[in-house]
């Protein structure tokens, strides 16, 4: 009787029994990072599973980002990636009530009524969804009834979480989080704190007592936030734990060898599992398809047909920053070590114990293909490799700011 390596498990898909091998490559540095085989197609390497911060919900290493729905992509191809990444076991998928982007009243909501059709097909508990109530916004208002803006009181998030409901065609949302905070933080691209633009919050408290409420009616499972501060996660998990609600789980916020030190200088403390235990959720960890290296030639076809250039004024803090710098050095010590720029990116976040799961875009097949497979079928980037990449992080600290 042949031996089975013991890193590999048995699957059965329509009688057919094989054998499936795990990356020779080490579990994440979380108490709670498990491995949780799932039946993939056959020939397909699998992911790995792992516990989101204190909650039950068990997700792949990738997560599908959507927000190209209904803006770039149709229903139908919408639905191909989707069941592309589902057949290859990614579980969890990642939308917005704001998306697709850039955002407009015109489109608003599309990215989740595709979702929503494509989630009819599928089995429910089998698909872990998670989505984003907007933060504060002055130029939203289509987002509620007669609102002159965007908050994140309870009436904002029940509004919020009905509509979503409803265009994702389900009873319940596995996890909701907060898009960006309703006080004032510097975001996207704007590196420091502006002093003067302080502005009075809805209080963290009577943020969760409106989750706890969704909660409780069985319509949200767990909470979390995104594009947050350590001061921000803190306040939340003080405020749960003196008073008795909802602690949130998840950060969903920048993370790539472009948007390091938001994270790493010391959000990762606060979200380290032996402390609040917060998981990191990675989006943009191709720069906003920067780090692919397609915008280095501005005049090239792919280059022409990307979302910085089809959009004016999107991403900016990647092409009018020195980021350009950075990524072709970063591009040039793929190469040199036999990498596509995609699979330097890409391993480079996954590989970092902080990171829960990475949140990957497309807006085409062959494109998410190329993701998962850099994503899945390259180990853990060698010693040279990262020391290459340190090498060029101690010139470019942050690259994409402003």
């Amino acid at each position: 009787m042949a031996t089975i390596p013991s890193s590999a498990f048995i699957c059965n898909n329509g009688g057919k029994t094989h054998f499936k091998f795990m990356r020779n490559r080490p579990l994440k540095g979380s108490r709670n990072s498990v491995m949780k085989p799932i039946c993939a197609k056959q020939g397909v390497t699998s992911l790995e599973y792992r516990k989101l911060g204190d909650s039950d919900l068990n997700i792949s290493e990738i997560t599908m980002g959507t927000m190209t729905f209904g803006e770039q992509n149709t229903e139908k191809e919408a639905h191909e990636m989707l069941t592309y990444a589902f057949d290859r076991g990614i579980n969890i998928l990642d939308t917005a009530e704001m998306y697709p982007v850039p955002t407009r009243k015109e489109t608003q909501g599309r990215t989740d009524l595709y979702v929503g059709s494509w989630l009819k097909s599928k089995p429910r508990d089998k698909v872990i969804l998670a989505t984003k109530v907007s933060g504060y916004g002055e130029r939203l208002t289509y987002l509620r009834d007669n609102a002159k803006v965007v908050r994140v009181d309870a009436a904002n998030i029940k509004d919020s979480v009905e509509k979503s409901l409803k265009r994702l065609s389900t009873d319940y949302i596995d996890l909701l989080q907060i898009h960006w905070p309703d006080r004032y933080v510097a975001l996207f691209g704007e590196f420091t704190f502006n002093f003067l633009k302080w502005r009075p919050g809805v209080p963290f408290v009577e943020q969760l007592q409106a989750f706890q409420e969704l909660i409780e009616e069985g319509k949200v499972r767990y909470i979390g936030v995104s594009n947050e501060t350590s001061y921000g996660v803190m306040e939340f998990v003080h405020a749960s734990k003196i008073e008795g609600l909802p602690k949130i789980v998840s950060i969903q916020n920048s993370y790539s060898l472009l948007a390091r030190c938001r994270f790493e200088v010391d959000l990762v403390e606060v979200c380290h599992p032996k402390n609040c235990n917060i998981g990191l959720l990675a989006y943009s960890p191709l720069g906003g398809g920067s780090l692919s290296g397609k915008y280095l030639d501005l005049n090239s076809e792919i280059a022409t047909k990307g979302r910085l250039n089809l959009f004016p004024g999107y991403m900016e803090r990647y092409s009018k920053s020195i980021a350009k710098e950075a990524t072709e050095l970063y591009v040039q010590l793929a190469k040199k070590h036999g990498l596509t720029p995609v699979e330097l990116a890409l391993g480079f976040v996954r590989d970092q114990p902080f990171v829960t799961s990475s949140i990957i875009g497309a807006t085409s097949l062959e494109q998410l293909k190329e993701d998962i497979d850099a994503f899945m079928i390259t180990g853990p980037l060698p010693p040279d490799v990262v020391a290459g990449i340190a090498e060029i992080y101690s010139r470019y600290r942050d690259p994409a700011t402003f």
